[in-house]
């Protein structure tokens, strides 16, 4: 079991990802629109983090990214601007592009919860550097 954070501010876009993250059997300990709702979840233990770039208090995915990258979580960014992320963010894994399919989700958030180096990444997973 991966205990997951939704960063996403597009509520049918973060219910369609719990809903996914669920019947995986996953645990989805919170959805954060914003970095305030995310202060509040940022404390519990997360290990896999899909993180938006664009939020409703505007652009301020890459510093919950990185904050969380800090707390060793391990972050994803779900984007339909991946180009914006052009080198990537340290300590962070990679992006997937929206609209991402049920399987892309599971892949990425499989990989990510692993975190082994043998195990390699799903196609539709950008790496980062």
């Amino acid at each position: 079991i991966v205990r997951i954070l939704i960063v996403e501010d597009e509520i049918l876009v973060a219910m369609e990802l719990e809903e996914t993250l669920n019947d995986l059997g996953h645990t989805v300990v919170g959805i954060a629109p914003d970095r305030r709702t995310f202060e509040a979840f940022a404390a519990g233990e997360i290990d896999v983090a899909l993180v938006d770039l664009n939020l409703r208090d505007g652009e301020t995915g890459v510093d919950i990214g990185r904050a969380l990258a800090d707390r060793r979580a391990a972050v994803i960014f779900v984007t339909a601007n991946p180009g914006l992320l052009r080198d990537g963010v340290a300590g962070t894994i990679g992006v997937l592009p929206k609209p991402a399919t049920r399987k892309a989700v599971a892949d990425v958030v499989e990989y990510a919860g692993r975190r082994s180096p043998l195990l390699s990444p799903p196609g539709e997973l950008r790496l980062f550097a």
